[in-house]
């Protein structure tokens, strides 16, 4: 099966490609697609060469299924020429996520929507994705109510370019030349030894974009627009992996038991939850791993039929490469059969 990555050299697209590897994808040929400043970059898959090719040879050499991690522009011009080549799309763009007629999917909750006539399918945001893991089997045992959520997100979540601000700055720390200005562009404040509570654009409700993303992929994921949902995201200096504080109400009453019971059978979540012997999710451990963590787990005091927990996972793995791959597995599977 041919198989095209676009934007194959940046930090989502060359976790694809080694994801991909891992999950030993049926991969024939490998079309990795990028800007006009990478081609001709040779990328390593399965210890054969493959020459980084832009988005309109991509689609003349016919590949099966593209995974598109290369921004909302370039999905937007480069998805519905691909799909109209009858290739199927998975998009990790904010782009197609909200479109009534594209499907928005995170395998283990409702991978099973998908059918042979989807060519364009979106994935989730990354903190949309983790929370939900951790909450969908509950919300199915005891209905959510409302969700109050606050994202710890590493620099990783940006790009290459946060990653570079934040190794930059610590840097310039450390060598005795900081200057108190951010250096870079990926955030309009140093980020090294700082927390800054924007995450994407702010919009006229004082909202940022990256929180109402949150609010409308839960209730379009869940099909359930009836929960309330608000969330606080904020960039953390941490290389990679996004945390997460949830605090959910359910409208019917639980046992803590019941809750890690359900989590702990749940695919693709792994409960850490011991106190006792400071045993909780944490960012750096998460880094590498395709699980959803979970830990923390509290009865809210304050409020009825309500849980605290912490979620933490590896935001370019579970939260953006890993799930687009196990789309394209579904997508596979129903090929198939």
């Amino acid at each position: 099966m041919k198989i095209a990555v676009v934007g194959a050299t940046g930090l989502v697209g060359s976790t694809m490609i080694k994801i991909l590897e891992e999950r030993d994808f049926p991969v024939s040929e490998l079309i990795p697609v990028a800007s006009e400043k990478s081609e001709g970059k040779e990328i390593l898959f399965r210890n054969k060469t493959f020459r980084v090719v832009s988005p309109a040879k991509a689609v003349e050499m016919n590949p099966q299924i593209a995974l598109f991690s290369a921004g909302a522009t370039v999905s937007r011009h480069w998805a519905p020429l691909f799909a109209n080549a009858r290739c199927r799309v998975v998009d990790n763009s904010s782009c197609w996520r909200m479109d009534p007629d594209v499907k928005l999917i995170i395998p283990e909750i409702n991978g099973n929507i998908l059918t042979t006539k989807d060519y364009l399918i979106a994935n989730p945001n990354c903190s949309t994705i983790q929370m939900l893991m951790a909450l969908a089997p509950l919300h199915k045992a005891f209905r959510l109510k409302r969700i109050v959520v606050s994202t710890y997100q590493s620099v990783s979540g940006t790009g290459q370019k946060g990653v570079k601000q934040l190794l930059d700055e610590r840097q310039a720390r450390f060598t005795g030349n900081e200057t108190g200005k951010p250096i870079g562009n990926a955030y309009p404040y140093p980020i090294d030894l700082n927390i800054i509570p924007q995450i994407d654009v702010f919009l006229p409700d004082g909202y940022t974009k990256e929180e109402i993303k949150m609010v409308n992929e839960t209730h379009k994921i869940l099909d359930d627009h009836s929960i309330g949902v608000s969330a606080t995201t904020v960039r953390v200096p941490v290389t990679g992996g996004h945390s997460e504080s949830v605090n959910a109400q359910f409208e019917k009453p639980f046992t803590l038991e019941q809750v890690r019971e359900l989590l702990e059978s749940f695919p693709g979540v792994t409960l850490q939850d011991h106190p006792g012997s400071l045993t909780y999710p944490m960012p750096l451990f998460s880094e590498g791993s395709d699980q959803v963590f979970v830990g923390r787990l509290r009865y809210d005091l304050s409020c009825e039929n309500t849980l605290n927990m912490w979620v933490v996972s590896d935001n370019l793995r579970k939260g953006a490469a890993t799930n687009a791959v196990q789309i394209a597995e579904k997508l596979t599977d129903l090929l198939k059969g």
